[in-house]
C-alpha cells in the first residue's frame, strides 16, 4: 500500500552545520588551509579596524564568503548573500550558524571596501604562498610570467571623445541605445576615454578585435604552477614585460634564477634587464620573418630552456581557471584599483585549489 506524504516544517534541529557536511568533502581542505592563513592574517586585521563603534562583518568570514564567490562562479553579491541564506556548505564553510542573520548585501559590499584599502588581496596571497613554501611545493628557481585581458565592465559605446573633441551627432532611433557606426572615425586612447570605467583602455593582442580591457599579469613557480604574484595594469603594448621585470625585481631571494615566456617576451630590452636581475631568460624564440632573436643559441641548447618551453603553458591553466571558474573573462567592477584586487584575489583562490589537489595526489 502506498504511504500518504505528511509534510510538517520541523521546528528544532539538533545536527550541526559541522556534521552534515562530510568529512570527505573537498571544501574542508580548503577550509583548513584559508583558516591558517587568515590565523597569521590576524594582526593586520585588527589594524584595519576601529577599537570602537559597532562591530562589523568579521573580515574572516568575509573573505571566507569571497573564496566560495570565486570557487563556485557566483556571479554577484547579492546571490552570493542568496546562497548563504539556504546553502548549509556555504554556512558552515564562513563560519555562519544555522540561525545566523545573513548580511545586507550593501554592508556587505562596505566592509568589502576596507579590505580593498588595506590590500588584503596580497597579504592573502602571500600567506597562501608561504603556506605552500613550507609544504615544500614551490620551486625558486625557476618561474614563468605571462599576461592576459580582463575586460573591463564597459562597453564600446561608452568610448566617447575627451573633453575638448569634436561629439558625434546622437542617433534619433533610441536615445537609451542609439545605433553608432564607428566606421572611418579613429578611436584612439589619447583622445577617447570610456565614460563608464575612465581607467580602462582600448587594446587588442593575438590579432583579435579591439576591447576595452585591463592586462592581468601573474608569476608562477614550474614546479607545480602555483601563482607566486599577480598583478594588474593598464593595457599598453609593453605592459607584460614591464610587469614581469617589477616581479622578478621584488623576489624575495636574490639568488639565480630562470623566467619562461611566450614570444612577446623576445626582446633585447626584456632580456638585457633580466640578465641584470640574475635571471636567465628562457623565453621562446620569435624568429618569424626572419626576425633576430634576443636568446642566443647557448641558452636555447641547455637542457633546462627546454623544461622551461614546456612548463610555462601550465600557466594557461591558471588564466582559464580565472576566467571560467572566477569569473575573470570580464571583471564586474569598475576601475584599476577595484579589478586588480579581485584579480589578485582570484590568484589566490586558484591557489587554493591547487594546494588542495597536490596535498591529496601527495597523500
Amino acid at each position: 500500500m502506498r504511504g500518504t506524504e505528511e509534510i510538517q516544517d520541523s521546528m528544532f534541529s539538533y545536527i550541526s552545520a559541522e556534521k552534515r557536511v562530510p568529512k570527505d568533502h573537498p571544501l574542508r581542505p580548503v577550509r583548513e588551509i584559508i583558516d591558517e592563513c587568515l590565523k597569521g592574517l590576524s594582526h593586520e586585521f585588527e589594524e584595519m579596524y576601529s577599537k570602537t563603534g559597532r562591530p562589523s562583518i568579521a573580515p574572516e568570514k568575509l573573505l571566507r564568503a569571497l573564496v566560495l564567490q570565486a570557487l563556485y562562479t557566483v556571479r554577484s553579491e547579492r546571490m552570493l548573500m542568496e546562497q548563504l541564506d539556504y546553502n548549509l556548505l556555504f554556512r558552515w564553510f564562513v563560519g555562519l550558524e544555522i540561525d545566523d542573520p545573513i548580511w545586507d548585501v550593501t554592508v556587505f559590499t562596505k566592509n568589502r571596501e576596507r579590505l580593498l584599502k588595506g590590500d588584503v588581496a596580497q597579504l592573502l596571497l602571500k600567506a597562501i604562498v608561504d603556506q605552500a613554501a613550507a609544504k615544500k611545493l614551490l620551486s625558486n628557481e625557476h618561474f614563468t610570467v605571462d599576461g592576459t585581458i580582463i575586460q573591463a565592465w564597459a562597453g564600446h559605446k561608452s568610448f566617447k571623445k575627451k573633453e575638448g573633441g569634436d561629439a558625434a551627432p546622437p542617433s534619433d532611433d533610441d536615445p537609451s541605445n542609439p545605433t553608432i557606426n564607428f566606421r572611418g572615425e579613429k578611436r584612439r586612447n589619447d583622445t577617447h576615454q570610456s565614460t563608464t570605467d575612465p581607467e580602462s583602455r582600448l587594446y587588442r593582442k593575438g590579432g583579435k578585435e579591439s576591447q576595452l580591457c585591463y592586462l592581468g599579469h601573474v608569476l608562477m613557480e614550474n614546479r607545480n604552477g602555483l601563482v607566486v604574484d599577480a598583478r594588474l595594469s593598464h593595457a599598453t603594448g609593453t605592459a607584460e614585460r614591464d610587469v614581469a621585470i617589477e616581479m622578478i625585481r621584488d623576489r624575495e631571494s636574490r639568488h639565480r634564477v630562470t623566467v619562461g615566456g611566450d614570444k612577446a617576451y623576445d626582446t633585447k630590452d626584456f632580456v638585457s634587464n633580466l640578465r641584470q636581475l640574475k635571471a636567465t631568460p628562457h623565453v621562446a624564440q620569435n624568429i618569424c620573418r626572419n626576425r633576430h632573436s634576443a636568446i642566443d643559441g647557448r641558452t636555447v641548447s641547455q637542457p633546462g630552456y627546454e623544461i622551461s618551453q614546456r612548463k610555462r603553458k601550465r600557466v594557461e591553466e591558471i588564466f582559464g581557471w580565472m576566467k571560467t571558474v572566477g569569473g575573470m573573462r570580464q571583471t564586474r567592477h569598475r576601475g584599476k584599483e577595484r579589478v586588480g584586487w579581485l584579480f589578485t584575489f582570484t590568484a589566490a583562490a586558484y591557489n587554493l585549489v591547487r594546494i588542495r589537489n597536490l596535498m591529496a595526489v601527495a597523500c
